[in-house]
């Protein structure tokens, strides 16, 4: 008997944190906060970088050190590029009302996960460089990349969902 009301108290339980993080409300906080703040880090990152490349700092300058360059360079962009997705995302989010809580929860988890992973493995991939090739946190851009590639086919279909508020003579 315990066994049932464990399994149905887990079960309410992941009923619950499902109906929250699927709220297109709270989602819509979530990665506008998560966005702007994001956008901003990276932001910061392009200006450390120039700072870098202004004074020739032979860690990021030299010949020896072009991977590092490429890969930090890879990483600021990437960041900067994905905080925009993510207050992309915010905006479609409160339009699309009809669109699963379930698959929106899913994008929404996935497009914060890419957003960390892939710049995150550019950047450490760039810290320690191994004859030319980048180091082994590079490994992490394949798994943000498959993230970010299935919260963009889950955000393609909700984009679906999108009804017309459009009457009989195409006006508002």
């Amino acid at each position: 008997m315990s066994n049932s009301k464990s399994s149905q108290k887990t079960e309410a339980v992941a009923q619950a944190l499902l109906q929250q993080s699927g709220d297109p409300f709270l989602l819509t906080k979530r990665h506008l906060r998560f966005g702007w703040w994001t956008l901003l880090i990276f932001l910061s990152l392009g200006l450390i970088l120039e700072i870098l490349h202004g004074f020739k700092v032979s860690l990021y300058l030299n010949v020896s050190n072009e991977t590092r360059r490429l890969m930090w360079t890879l990483a600021h962009a990437h960041g900067t590029l994905l905080a925009l997705v993510n207050l992309a995302f915010a905006f479609t989010v409160r339009l699309l009302p009809e669109w699963s809580a379930r698959q929106r929860s899913v994008a929404s988890l996935c497009l914060r996960g890419a957003t960390i992973l892939m710049p995150a493995g550019f950047f450490v991939g760039g810290m320690v460089i191994y004859s030319g090739d980048p180091g082994l946190g590079i490994l992490l851009v394949p798994a943000g990349g498959i993230m970010l590639f299935i919260s963009v086919v889950l955000t393609a279909m909700g984009s679906n969902t999108l009804k017309s508020n459009r009457g009989p003579s195409g006006r508002n």
